[in-house]
């Protein structure tokens, strides 16, 4: 009896195995571009035709592949990818460049800007354009990357997304942060800012705000305040997809309403519950905050059939 029921283990372990097989292929895929190579993870669905493939671009900060940083697991965009990727949709996520340097690296770290990743970002989608595997290319933006998106996506892409991807310009918003943070900072960001937008780095100002306008970071402030999303996004022809979360404590829906009053080519979505990292929030900020750092959460169901109905509806 005993022989047999290691028989029926062994005859049964393969099915196991086999029914828990991956939907999708994973391979690496490192671009040049004029600054560094990026490095990242191509998901493609199993399929004997060619299929869709969306080109996601991170957020804020030293973000990874995964949506990840130092200090903060999620696994948001990873998620996020195996997901679109078992709908028959190829997915493309990688690392920001700044991961890709060392701090022998200090002078390409100090000239990095927002420019930098919008060149960056066009170089991956002219690479996945001219492999002419892709029945059609769609970029979609996460939080910062989503103003990147929109000016990368004018040419080669068949669609754009935009997830927590803010209207104002980031001048605005970091006003609006301090006035909520910290009023009494609010005149001396205001009077930084002015300079900034200028093109003048600042060398004196409060030393609260250090972290905010250290002088390594100005040049990076300066050119991304060069860019206005409403106004960008009015330059696109293609069909445009705008998703936010009414639990996002980092992008609140109105800019997404700002965004999509401004092109009469995109749908908004809001899904209710849904944090900035893509996770079903039923609780207060405390279990929100909590999300930012627990790798297990899945990424909302929502999300993934309203991005997938809308890429099954580009003509």
């Amino acid at each position: 009896m005993k022989n047999r029921i290691i028989i029926l283990l062994l005859f049964l372990f393969p099915l196991l195995t086999n029914s828990q097989e991956k939907l999708f292929t994973e391979t690496e895929v490192n671009i040049p571009t004029n600054s560094v190579t990026i490095n990242g993870t191509l998901l493609t669905p199993k399929s004997e035709e060619k299929v869709p493939l969306i080109i996601i671009i991170p957020g804020s900060g030293p973000t990874d592949r995964d949506g990840n940083n130092i200090t903060l697991k999620n696994n948001s965009l990873k998620y996020l990818s195996e997901n679109l990727s078992s709908k028959k949709i190829a997915t493309y996520r990688f690392d920001k460049s700044v991961l890709s340097l060392t701090k022998d690296d200090k002078e390409k770290i100090d000239s990095l800007t927002f420019d930098t990743f919008i060149d960056e970002a066009k170089s991956i989608i002219k690479y996945f354009k001219l492999s002419e595997n892709y029945t059609k290319i769609i970029v979609a933006g996460h939080s910062q990357g989503s103003l990147v998106g929109i000016i990368s996506s004018k040419e080669n892409v068949d669609g754009f997304i935009s997830i927590a991807g803010a209207g104002s310009s980031i001048d605005k918003i970091l006003i609006e942060q301090i006035e909520k943070q910290a009023p009494f900072l609010k005149e001396d960001t205001e009077k930084v800012i002015t300079e900034l937008k200028k093109g003048y780095l600042v060398d004196e100002f409060n030393p609260m705000l250090v972290s905010l306008f250290n002088k390594q970071v100005q040049p990076f402030l300066i050119s991304w305040m060069n860019y206005y999303p409403q106004n960008e996004l009015e330059k696109l022809t293609i069909p445009i997809l705008i998703i936010n979360g009414t639990k996002d404590i980092q992008v609140n829906i109105t800019e997404a309403k700002l965004l999509h009053d401004s092109n009469a080519n995109s749908q908004l979505f809001m899904i209710e519950n849904m944090n900035h990292l893509f996770k079903e929030i039923k609780g207060d900020d405390t279990e929100n905050m909590q999300s930012y750092s627990n790798p297990n959460l899945p990424v909302m169901e929502e999300l993934i059939n309203i991005i997938t109905t809308f890429v099954d509806e580009i003509k």
